[in-house]
């Protein structure tokens, strides 16, 4: 009978992985959990100290600090492989997993289709015949050298490729290697995974070059299995169900989805709400029932577009993703950074983005870029923005799977701050206190439209004075609101008063609050 090793990649809520686990080796199955390395330590300890006693339970020998796009995931996916082949010899297939997935078939049901089926379910698509690719850079992402995270830097991500394009910098793959594509989400033979790791151990070209492409877990597993395994004995699909929105977000699944999700012709599903608690008690004894008989279809996907697709032509069954749960959700904090100075505002969450694995953006109700991911175009403009802020944020925190994230607003938009502290999410405020002298309004003047070229230097120095105290006044009506979670930071506390703030601010260690503090130059004007 088939017995599958699970390769679990997790990073967050430890309880989770503690049920998941404790879940799936109950019916005889094995477990391989790999935790990212940026996770907090006493979470990880908390997860090996529940399972420390459960000998169907193993843990990557070496933690990676994993990003989104990166080598890392691959890296982190192949320690926990090596450590489950390693530790479970009567396992016969590995199953990869997220901490997002759970069973929408019984084990029995998984265990005899596996059993039934002589092949690698993997999908694997030709990296540039098809068009699995759908939004930005294509060949580039093998053709290009790639060293810096898009999400977190983005500035030096495409300075980096546009410094190879001017240079004509380009590469090619291994000769006899044919590059293919598809999801991250497989299921493989024991045989299988052992070719594949022999692979990795006498090919170091081949690793090399994966290395430093992008997005390598929709690429690196697709093309080895095609490379060790014939053809024919590969299913280019996969049995995790996911589905994804016409923004490119994935679609997440709620207690009102059971019935969709066992009726899918998968094994697992991706990704379930955390919220989600009635569907993912119901899921999870349904991993344990016996004799339960599943009817299989095909329709989830064409369902979705159909519903979602009546908004396009005027006749509504389903909400857009704004006009749903708008909240920013119970269990996330937003870190709100005010700044008049965007520029200091600015340093600081580059220093965050450095140094932590908390998400931040610049101003994203005022400027076009604010270093925000691609979101399908849900954010082409500030005016929708604006309208939809909550489900922009919710669909933020999505993007970056992160309960945490940062943002900056502008001392003026103070009715955005109060909507957000309404909101059911922790809402965390930082002002940065800066000192407005004459050269810095007389700038102020200009860019807000009160003085042109043309207009005398008489009259700027005349309103001079005016303009400050309502620079000042937006900072004291900020402190009047009287924030409960309200931290400040300015030159006159020095570094040690800041780093406190901060600390206090991200929830962050004492030592990388210093760090964020000591940034260079952080509040030079």
């Amino acid at each position: 009978m088939a017995r599958i090793a699970f390769i679990l990649l997790a990073h967050k809520e430890p309880e989770a992985v503690i049920q998941q686990a404790r879940r799936l080796t109950a019916t005889g199955d094995y477990v391989a959990i790999h935790f990212d390395g940026r996770s907090k330590a006493a979470d990880f300890a908390m997860i090996s100290t529940a399972l420390a006693d459960n000998p169907s339970v193993v843990f990557a020998r070496r933690r990676h600090k994993c990003g989104w796009g990166e080598w890392s995931l691959v890296a982190a996916t192949l320690e926990a492989l090596r450590a489950a082949n390693g530790a479970f010899p009567l396992a016969t297939h590995f199953y990869m997993l997220s901490g997002d997935c759970m069973p929408i078939k019984s084990a029995e049901e998984a265990h005899e289709f596996l059993d039934g089926q002589n092949c690698d379910f993997i999908e694997s698509f030709d990296f540039f015949a098809s068009d699995w690719i759908k939004t930005g850079i294509k060949e580039e992402r093998l053709s290009r050298y790639h060293l810096f995270n898009e999400r977190k830097r983005k500035r030096l991500f495409y300075a980096s490729l546009a410094l190879q394009r001017r240079l004509n910098i380009h590469r090619s793959p291994p000769a006899d290697i044919r590059m293919m594509i598809g999801s991250q989400w497989w299921c493989l033979r024991r045989l299988t995974i052992e070719q594949v790791l022999n692979f990795c151990d006498t090919r170091p070209d081949a690793m090399r070059f994966f290395s430093t492409t992008w997005i390598p877990d929709e690429t690196f597993f697709q093309t080895v299995v095609r490379h060790v395994v014939p053809r024919n004995q590969i299913r280019s699909r996969t049995l995790t169900f996911l589905m994804f929105t016409d923004y490119g977000m994935p679609v997440t699944f709620y207690n009102d989805h059971y019935d969709l999700l066992v009726s899918q012709d998968y094994m697992f599903a991706r990704k379930i709400s955390p919220e989600a608690t009635g569907l993912k008690e119901r899921l999870g004894a349904l991993w344990q029932a016996k004799g339960k008989r599943f009817a299989r279809s095909t329709e989830g996907p064409g369902l979705f577009r159909f519903l979602t697709g009546r908004g396009r032509v005027g006749r509504r069954f389903a909400p857009r993703f704004w006009e749903g749960d708008t909240g920013l959700g119970r269990r996330n904090v937003l870190h709100v950074i005010v700044a008049k100075k965007w520029h200091l505002a600015k340093r600081l969450t580059q220093a965050i983005r450095d140094r932590t694995d908390i998400p931040a953006v610049d101003y994203l109700f005022n400027e076009d870029q604010a270093s925000l991911p691609d979101l399908g175009g849900a954010e082409t403009t500030l005016a929708k923005r604006q309208r939809h802020r909550r489900a922009l944020l919710r669909l933020l925190f999505d993007q970056f799977e992160s309960r945490r994230m940062v943002i900056c607003l502008d001392p003026s938009a103070l009715p955005l701050l109060s909507d957000f502290t309404a909101d059911r999410a922790a809402t965390r405020i930082l002002l940065i206190d800066s000192e407005f002298d004459d050269d810095y309004v007389r700038g102020h003047i200009g860019r807000v439209g009160l003085a042109g070229q043309h207009t005398s230097a008489e009259l700027i120095e005349r309103i001079l004075p005016t303009v400050r105290a309502d620079l000042e006044d937006e900072v004291e009506r900020l402190r009047d609101m009287d924030f409960a979670h309200f931290q400040t930071i300015s030159r006159a506390q020095g570094q040690a008063g800041n780093a406190v703030a901060l600390a206090a601010f991200l929830d962050v260690p004492p030592e990388i609050a210093q760090e964020l503090a000591e940034t260079p130059h952080l509040l030079d004007d």
